[in-house]
């Protein structure tokens, strides 16, 4: 690495990490402003307020990467500009795709490390973070509202449950059905389940069995309350799912997916959208060092403070495409994947469509 890669390099990691700190700090400081009174009325401790903000601040840092990586690019090289050390740079024999080398290096860091954040570290702080949020920033304690509840529990298996209740892990008028092409071989029905936490098992209460063959029917009835069954479900299936896309890792948004498919939930497309932007956000990284250099690497009337300005106007603009087609996939109007990369495919051409008209 030559001297002139790590000076840029070096010049634009730390300008990186102190607009991340900087903004990071006034977040946490307009949150904890914000949310104060919701500490006193709920008598939170003093650590578990520090844990929460320790836990909360990797968070918005990294979604926030996208718009300090713009501005970080614009700020660096709009300060070389001015300074004329682009000029000196071309003069000396750089070419100009040399001299993005640096900065495209720095995004590929940054990219990494956002992409290793949003992929494991973040979700696991993320599950402290939301279950915080959801019990003392929530106007009122979860309630599980639903009534006459189907579940797939395995491609031939079916639950249905007349209501669930969230604080006892109880369910009412259970049923499981095994049907194998189109013909039912078992029922089994419970006046009720319970959640029996230590062998992690449904306690049936008060059941029956029905088996169906070719020629006849069985028929058991048991009233005891220690038959124990196994089964694809939990009582997190009926806890606030507020946020959960959040806390999973890639590893568990995979395992999490297929076990919707399985029981043919109707909330998919939450989660293969949360998934698939994991993979994307990234990019954004490089887009848009790449465009923020191009865009500033021409010393204007305007300064450093217009070119700053034009890049969290960039920036916002970009944010509000990426908000727009994520909810577009959301309501599923638009393919997910073209969807959640719509925004990185308009700026990546913005960007070529720019670098055609710098002077290099």
């Amino acid at each position: 690495m030559k001297i002139l890669d790590k000076y840029i390099l070096t010049k634009f990691l730390t300008t990186f990490l102190f607009v991340v700190g900087i903004l990071v700090a006034i977040v946490l400081i307009l949150t904890f402003s914000e949310r104060n009174e919701n500490f006193i009325k709920n008598e939170v401790g003093t650590w578990l307020i520090i844990k929460y903000f320790l836990f909360y601040a990797p968070y918005i840092a990294n979604l926030i990467t996208p718009i300090t990586v713009f501005i970080a690019a614009v700020f660096v090289t709009s300060k070389m500009a001015s300074h004329t050390e682009i000029v000196a740079i071309l003069a000396g024999g750089v070419s100009y795709p040399r001299m993005l080398k640096p900065f495209l290096l720095g995004a590929m860091i940054i990219a990494v490390i956002s992409f290793a954040f949003t992929g494991w570290i973040i979700p696991e702080a993320n599950k402290f973070r939301v279950k915080f949020e959801n019990e003392y920033f929530a106007d009122k304690p979860f309630v599980y509202s639903g009534e006459d509840v189907h579940f797939k529990v395995s491609p031939t298996t079916y639950v249905y449950l007349r209501s669930y209740n969230n604080y006892r892990n109880s369910g009412s008028n259970f049923t499981l059905e095994e049907i194998v092409d189109k013909k039912m071989l078992y029922k089994i029905s419970a006046r009720q389940i319970v959640w029996d936490s230590t062998s992690t098992s449904w306690n049936l209460r008060d059941w029956n069995i029905r088996k169906f063959n070719e020629l006849n029917e069985e028929f058991r009835y048991e009233n005891v309350e220690d038959t124990l069954i196994k089964l694809n479900m939990s009582p997190q299936d009926f806890s606030s799912q507020t946020g959960l896309q959040e806390t999973l890792t890639i590893p568990e948004l995979y395992s999490y997916i297929e076990d919707l498919r399985q029981k043919g939930a109707d909330n998919i497309p939450i989660y293969h959208i949360e998934k698939l932007t994991r993979f994307m956000s990234p990019f954004t990284a490089i887009i848009l060092t790449f465009i923020g250099v191009i865009l500033s690497s021409r010393k204007t009337r305007g300064g450093v403070g217009f070119q700053i300005a034009l890049g969290f106007l960039l920036a916002f603009i970009y944010i509000l495409l990426f908000i727009a087609t994520k909810s577009i996939a959301e309501a599923g109007s638009m393919d997910a994947l073209l969807a959640v990369w719509m925004p990185n495919i308009i700026f990546t051409m913005l960007g070529f469509s720019i670098y055609r008209f710098v002077p290099k």
